[in-house]
């Protein structure tokens, strides 16, 4: 191969946003740098930069995908097609499964989530996420009654992870039952 040819790698952004992730799940973002991904994934420094002009940029995609499981967990169940499913149950136990699956991812998505706060680039994903789990829940009740759901699952989950407490699905399922109690 000349020098200075570019070698033709089709998995190079992928392998990145992979790495970002495992970089912010083993040191947190602040740990995070190109350099610091750039390491994990085993790519020039250059290809972080190249695909990721900013940290938010790589931030935003990683966030990404780090949030698609839960809500693909949701738009799947089959609770939403069964119209005397007890849809408070099966989210109960849904987020009972995510915890239980790799709680160390569920606290990379939480890490990377919260990063929102401080970093208004991330907060559309957040948003997006947000509304993806909600708009899944709608064919079984209405969207504020879905958001309500979605909060509730979030602050739940973020309570059973800030106290390393084990997660009572009966709590949760009663929770989820009172939000869908329609006056």
């Amino acid at each position: 191969m000349p020098s200075g040819a570019r070698r033709y790698d089709p998995d190079r952004r992928q392998r990145i946003i992979d790495a970002a992730i495992r970089v912010v799940g083993e040191r947190g973002i602040a740990g995070l740098s190109h350099r610091s991904v750039a390491a994990e994934a085993d790519v020039p420094l250059g290809s972080t930069t190249y695909h990721f002009k900013t940290l938010d940029d790589l931030l935003v995609a990683a966030l990404h995908q780090a949030n698609e499981g839960f809500a693909q967990a949701v738009a799947r169940s089959a609770a939403l097609a069964d119209p005397d499913a007890d849809l408070a149950a099966a989210l109960a136990r849904l987020l009972g499964e995510l915890l239980a699956a790799d709680r160390g991812r569920v606290e990379l998505e939480y890490e990377l989530y919260l990063a929102a706060l401080r970093r208004p680039a991330l907060r559309p994903v957040a948003a997006a996420w947000c509304e993806a789990v909600a708009a899944a829940l709608t064919p079984r009740t209405d969207p504020v009654t879905a958001r309500a759901l979605v909060a509730a699952m979030d602050g739940i989950g973020l309570q059973v992870l800030l106290t390393d407490a084990a997660y009572d699905e009966g709590y949760a399922r009663e929770v989820l039952r009172r939000i869908l109690r329609q006056d």
